[in-house]
């Protein structure tokens, strides 16, 4: 990985480290996938060869150009060249890094996706709390967490939390949880309250939840509590060994549960907390997932990107509800992008001394991959690309025409790229998407489904 002179060098190992900040040229790099559509590599060893690798470990670094060995779904080995006689593709053209991690989304509501994109939080409190969840269905929150899940993985998602707040009955639930794992997605299944039905068993269901589906550590799928503001709540989620995940966004709502933040939670939102509020969250490494796009559009409040970043707080991202906005993360990551650096820049413009520092790319792809693992409690598995890790991982071609000719990596990434770039999805080392398709063969069964599911819940809840 040597440099060399010229207008457009081939960047060293150091050089290209320093990511953004150094203004790299990287030289475009056209595609060249060994095997064709029909033929998905599915071998339990199996080698990338050649791609452009961010690990988003900070420890390992980036490469230019890499080898990344996958064994029995676990990250092997990555270096610059690996020879090994295993199953190959060529990953020249690409960029591999670890998929997204979404660590808030309510995905129960996939067949009712862009019911609101003019909404508020009050249409949505309305519409779809008031309206469409108590007519739900356990087979329509299969549906919809399928499909929402499905979306995910077609994104460059490879890991979600799934804030689940469908919890009407023990069937639902159930219905949820199994449309997680039709999708082959990792999730976190963060239970939640439902409609108030004389079936609800929330929040107690949990402990026959982690039996029942959760009792092995070994598995894509673990546990969560979708919590309330509420005390009892969370004792009740670690007595069941659960992450806690709340909505947080009034002023001084986190100040009589104090004693218990840690890291085991992830508040979200964040719009209106208190200063005092802020220092509890720091000192106590409580996590904080902000969900940009949907704070903006339906009036939660100015997301608190920065408030998160002046107390050392390293924020994940959400999607939230796709009820409103998309369900891809590079979405997320050009709305905090965009937002810090113009408040920011209105500081400096309104003649403030000493304003913060500008976010920069690198950072806010961190954001959306290892902080999510972190915030998801799955950090020891994904979020990087690490020897000993899961073989989460994406490869995003360079060759479309949205971002070509790629000067600045890390640039094209977060500000140039979107879901057409997404070639290939592995997860736990199995594909999911190849050659920029989905890999099943019942997607229009699937779209039935969704399809009656989504004109049952209009007729019943007399939405039209």
């Amino acid at each position: 990985m040597s440099g060399s002179t010229g207008k457009h060098p081939f960047f060293s190992r150091k050089i290209f480290l320093k990511g953004a900040g150094a203004g790299i040229i990287f030289p475009f790099l056209p595609v060249s996938l060994s095997n064709p559509v029909s033929t998905v590599p599915s071998g339990n060893r199996m080698l990338l060869k050649g791609g452009t690798v961010l690990t988003m470990d900070e420890d390992i670094g980036d490469y230019e150009k890499a080898d990344i060995l996958i064994e029995n779904g676990i990250i092997k080995e990555i270096a610059p060249s690996i020879e090994t006689d295993t199953e190959s593709v060529d990953a020249s053209g690409h960029v591999i890094m670890p998929g997204f991690v979404d660590t808030h989304r309510h995905m129960w509501q996939g067949c009712i996706r862009n019911i609101l994109p003019d909404g508020l939080l009050s249409d949505y409190v309305r519409v779809v709390l008031g309206q469409a969840r108590p007519v739900f269905r356990p087979e329509d929150a299969a549906i919809g967490n399928l499909i929402s899940a499905l979306g995910a993985i077609d994104a460059g998602i490879t890991t979600v939390l799934d804030w689940s707040h469908i919890g009407n009955s023990p069937a639902h639930t159930d219905a949820a949880i199994e449309g997680l794992k039709d999708s082959g997605i990792r999730a976190v299944y963060a239970y939640g309250s439902g409609d108030s039905t004389p079936v609800n068993r929330y929040p107690e269901d949990i402990h026959r939840l982690r039996e029942k589906y959760f009792s092995s550590d070994d598995q894509l799928l673990s546990l969560a509590l979708g919590a309330g503001i509420n005390a009892a709540q969370w004792d009740l989620a670690r007595e069941a060994g659960a992450r806690i995940s709340v909505h947080v966004n009034g002023t001084g709502d986190l100040l009589p549960l104090a004693d218990r933040l840690g890291p085991d939670v992830t508040c979200i939102h964040c719009c209106n907390l208190l200063d005092e509020e802020w220092e509890l969250l720091a000192a106590t490494g409580t996590g904080v997932s902000i969900s940009s796009p949907v704070e903006m559009i339906m009036g939660h409040g100015v997301p608190p990107i920065q408030q998160t970043l002046d107390y050392g707080i390293l924020p994940s991202l959400s999607v939230d509800v796709e009820t409103t906005v998309p369900g891809d993360m590079f979405t997320q990551m050009q709305s905090v992008f965009t937002l810090q650096r113009m408040q920011v820049l209105a500081r400096e413009r309104a003649g403030e001394e000493n304003v913060p520092g500008l976010l920069t790319a690198k950072e806010v792809l961190r954001f959306a991959t290892i902080n999510g693992a972190i915030h998801n409690r799955l950090d020891q598995k994904t979020g990087s690309l690490t020897p000993g890790k899961q073989a989460d991982m994406i490869m995003l071609s360079l060759e479309h025409v949205n971002i070509m000719p790629v000067n600045n990596l890390y640039g094209a990434v977060v500000s140039g790229m979107d879901r057409q770039n997404v070639e290939m999805v592995m997860i736990g080392g199995v594909i999911k998407k190849w050659q920029g398709k989905l890999v099943r063969d019942d997607l229009q069964s699937i779209k039935n489904r969704a399809i009656q599911s989504r004109e049952g819940i209009f007729e019943r809840a007399g939405i039209y």
